[in-house]
């Protein structure tokens, strides 16, 4: 998202908060752009837009959304160690949670349409495609996005990913 902004001319700034990522914990990667961006860091309430590979991380940033935010969430539950060692538990119906309290809430299964396409590795470029269908920006902006992001000969897997996410959802 960050390559298509700036592709499209607009100055932007992100950031990355990996919380034990290779244990299992949280990343959140925050991305702002427009014509002038002075800070990477989302205000309270003040997120457009929220892409998430897993269900619950989904929930861990809700103090960013609001109820235009428009979300697409990757249909996909990992029980975290605090749940499998007993010490919490998993929330509930994450989905009507989060359709009773947004307005603009698209489930995908991103898992299924990435492995579908080629690999499940794509995943992230699904999310992306189904996303595509709100962000400001020509599918033409993407595709070279991707091209600019991906290795050559995973540039068409990740195009054809872009697409099947992008036709996932129903604006």
């Amino acid at each position: 998202v960050s390559e298509a902004a700036m592709i499209a001319g607009h100055d932007v700034k992100n950031n990355e908060i990996h919380g034990m990522a290779q244990r299992g914990g949280s990343v959140i990667s925050q991305i702002r752009f427009g014509p002038q961006v002075y800070s990477p860091l989302i205000k309270k309430q003040s997120a457009h837009f929220v892409m998430s590979l897993e269900k619950l991380e989904t929930l861990r940033y809700l103090h960013l959304y609001n109820p235009e935010t428009k979300m697409v969430v990757n249909d996909l539950k990992i029980t975290p160690v605090t749940v499998t060692s007993g010490k919490s538990e998993y929330p509930g119906d994450i989905d009507k949670f989060l359709t009773e309290n947004f307005q603009h809430v698209n489930i995908v299964d991103a898992n299924r349409i990435a492995k579908d396409a080629g690999n499940i590795k794509a995943v992230n470029v699904v999310i992306i495609g189904a996303m595509s269908n709100y962000l400001p920006f020509g599918d033409d902006i993407f595709e070279a996005a991707i091209r600019n992001s991906v290795k050559k000969n995973h540039v068409d897997l990740n195009i054809e990913s872009f697409y099947r996410g992008k036709e996932a959802v129903n604006t």
